[in-house]
This record gives C-alpha cells, structure tokens and sequence, in this order.
C-alpha cells in the first residue's frame, strides 16, 4: 500500500528509510521492570526520585549506540529525553530534576545527539507531556487553573529547548497526553513555535486530536494510514523500557514485522531499552546485527520501496516494489524449484535471487508467471528475495488487485462455474 498524499521533499527521508530506532531509557532501568514502574506497582514517588538523582549509568556510550543501530541497519533513531516518571535527560534549565544536575551530571541528550549525527542516522527526540509527579497535569485548568497553567508552560518550555540546543531535530515524538485535551495543551501554539524553531521538522500525533501530526505511530499494531507512519514495536513481548527476565522477540519475527511494513508502506519504529549501567543488552544486539546482516544484501527490497502487495503472495511472504521491480520477501521457503506466481501483468525482463545474485529462468505465460532454478535449501536463515524487474510500474489483473473476500464476488462465480453449476459431489 502507497501513500496517496504528496510527500514534501523536506521529509522524503523518512519513507526512504523505512527502519528506525526507539530508545527507551532513564532511571526506571534500575528497577528493570519497563519503564512505568513507578505507576503501576505504585511506588513511593519520594524513594523513586531519590534513587532517579543517585542514577549514574557509567558505561553509557552514545557512540557505541549509534555504531550498533548503523550496522544494524538503522537509519533514524529516537531517544526517551523525558518519559512519564517526569526526569529529564538533557541539561534544562526548568528544574533540577534532571541527569545534569544530580549523579549522572552528563547532558545524555547531548552525547545521543551528537554521536547519532556523526554517525549518519537522522535525529528523533522523544518526550512526555505528562509528569506523574505533578498533580496540576491531572487537575487539569478546570480544578487547579493556577497550577495547570504552570505545567502547561513547563512543557512549552522544555519542548522549546529540546529544539533549540541540539542543532537539527528531524523527528519530534510526543506521547502521553491523557487526560488533557489539545485545546488545553494550546498544541496549535506548541506546534507552530516548533515549527519555527526547525522548519523541517517531522511531529507525529499524539497531540490529541485524530487528525495532529504529521506521521501515523500504531503502536503493539501494523495498521497502515493514507500518510506517513511508523509502526512502535517492542523488541521483547511487551515492555519498552529495561526489564530482566523479559523474553525476546527471534529476529525472523522482529524481521517480518520490518517486512510488513515496508509491503504495506510504512516504517518499523523498533524499540530497545538499554539497561541502567547504559549498556544495550546483549539479546537485542544480536538480533539487531542478524537483521543488519541481511540487509547488507538485502536493504534494497526495504530501504525506499513504495510498498507492495501487487499479486496474491501471502502463501509465501511479503512484497515491495521500487520503480519496475518487485520484490519477493518469503517468509516461507517449500524446497520447490519452480514459483508459480499469478496475476502479474507486466512483462517481465529479469529475475535474480537477490540473496545470492543468481539470475533465474523464468517464463510469463499470459497473466502466470513461473520462475524456475530456486534452490531446495533457503539460501538464508532468515528471508530469501527474488528480485524481479519489468517493462514498467509491476501491475496485476482484477485477480491480484481484489483477494479473498474483496471485489465483485461475480468474478469468484465465473471461475467457480468451471468445475460445473450444482453442488453434486464427485463420487
């Protein structure tokens, strides 16, 4: 699926990059129970802040982050500068409440930035509007008018610095703006402030409101949108932020929900939460260089594709197209040497199986297309891809475009009536 809006050149990097980075971390990592420990074992907010001031995560190393997500196959990252618990990673000026001012007495925004940058991703910066130690947040202007004017203005203002010290942010990350509404948030001002301060800058939607934002962020979901948008997944079962014992998603399936999303359109926001000394966990690093391994050789069926789905091919995997290629991404390998693939109508050139540059027979028979040579044994542990090129833009028959319970259910009962008219079985 393609988007049908026009995309601003200002913001074409984001679709050509189709794979991101999401980092959640602060001192909710020393609990290593995810990262809304404080709320939901409802903990004492004066012990947890003690123990966020004593935090010093002494093996934190941006440029190492930044040199794994690169051989990873990243292309963009985005950093937790403030989650719910309210502490702030950067050096801010609004409260001491932060890592420059108590133990760490580092700007980790800084270190993120800066090494990110070097490193060739592109920037993101993730921030929560609420703060659960404020009761003003939840008061909200009806009940605590004074108070909530006060909070409002605290995160006008922190969001401002976010973009005003670190050079180019190119994605800006809003998240928790339960219980509080747009219009009590004045996010139009926020926004317009923002935009003043990075013209180029890319807001997703969780501002409040159906229709803020610039980019989609299913979240736990692969829901695809008629605008840019990015799937937040956790690579564990469930918890963003650092948890021990969490179990690990393999990386074919943290590889198959990347390929999903490209097949429908869309980015993979994958999410890591580093432990609290600073460093990755070591399971996430694997499965992350397994990942940038195959993209190596396979990022071009990724990397900038215009989303696929243009015959029927869920039986095997997932497909992307670039121009006149599509693109074959099997989830499933059945050790047979010839692919039938139905209802391509556009004459093919070339075949290649990309994993190992090997040029394919094929023949196009009317609207089937049968590739021969394919190897018994899945020439990758992870996804193989065939790569085909066409004549022109890859475009199917009424077959490809309309699947199982879609389009005119007439076409169904013209190719049904081949076996006969009754319900008779055979004997």
């Amino acid at each position: 699926m393609t988007q049908t809006r026009t995309i601003p050149e200002k913001w074409r990097w984001f679709p050509e990059s189709r794979y991101g980075l999401f980092i959640h971390w602060g001192p909710y990592a020393q609990y290593g129970r995810g990262e809304q420990v404080l709320f939901r074992e409802h903990l004492d907010p004066r012990e947890y802040e003690a123990r966020a001031c004593a935090w010093n995560p002494e093996a934190y190393d941006p440029g190492l982050w930044a040199h794994t997500a690169r051989k990873a196959g990243f292309r963009y990252a985005v950093l937790t500068t403030r989650h719910h618990d309210g502490f702030c990673l950067w050096d801010t000026t609004t409260t001491d409440y932060s890592a420059a001012r108590q133990a760490t007495g580092r700007d980790l925004v800084r270190g993120f930035v800066d090494a990110s940058r070097a490193a060739g991703l592109r920037v993101g910066l993730y921030y929560s509007l609420l703060d659960w130690r404020l009761p003003a947040w939840f008061e909200g202007p009806a009940k605590n008018p004074a108070g909530w004017a006060a909070v409002r203005d605290y995160v006008h203002a922190q969001v401002e610095e976010l973009l005003s010290n670190y050079g180019q942010i190119d994605l800006f990350w809003f998240d928790g703006v339960w219980p509080r509404t747009r219009e009590e948030l004045d996010a139009d001002r926020l926004v317009a402030r923002m935009r003043e301060l990075q013209p180029d800058i890319l807001i997703n939607n969780r501002l409040g409101g159906k229709d803020t934002g610039d980019i989609g962020t299913p979240e736990h979901q692969i829901t695809a949108e008629d605008r840019l948008w990015e799937s937040c997944q956790v690579s564990t079962w469930r918890l963003w932020g650092y948890a021990t014992g969490e179990r690990w998603r393999p990386a074919d399936k943290l590889l198959d929900m990347l390929c999903e999303c490209a097949h429908k359109g869309g980015n993979l926001l994958l999410n890591v939460g580093p432990q609290a000394d600073g460093q990755l966990p070591p399971a996430f690093v694997e499965r992350a260089l397994d990942i940038g391994r195959w993209l190596d050789v396979h990022g071009e069926a990724v990397y900038g594709t215009d989303g696929g789905d243009v015959t029927e091919f869920v039986t095997r995997g997932w497909q992307t197209t670039r121009d006149n290629v599509l693109y074959l991404i099997f989830r499933f390998w059945d050790e047979r040497p010839t692919l039938r693939l139905a209802d391509l109508i556009t004459p093919v050139e070339q075949v290649e199986l990309l994993t190992t540059g090997q040029t394919l027979r094929f023949e196009q028979d009317g609207e089937m297309l049968f590739i021969h040579g394919l190897p018994r044994i899945a020439p990758t542990a992870l996804f193989p891809v065939v790569k085909i090129t066409c004549t022109g833009r890859p475009q199917a028959n009424q077959w490809g475009r309309e699947r199982l319970w879609e389009g005119d259910p007439q076409r169904v009962a013209h190719w049904a009536r081949q076996r006969g008219e009754t319900p008779v079985a055979y004997k």
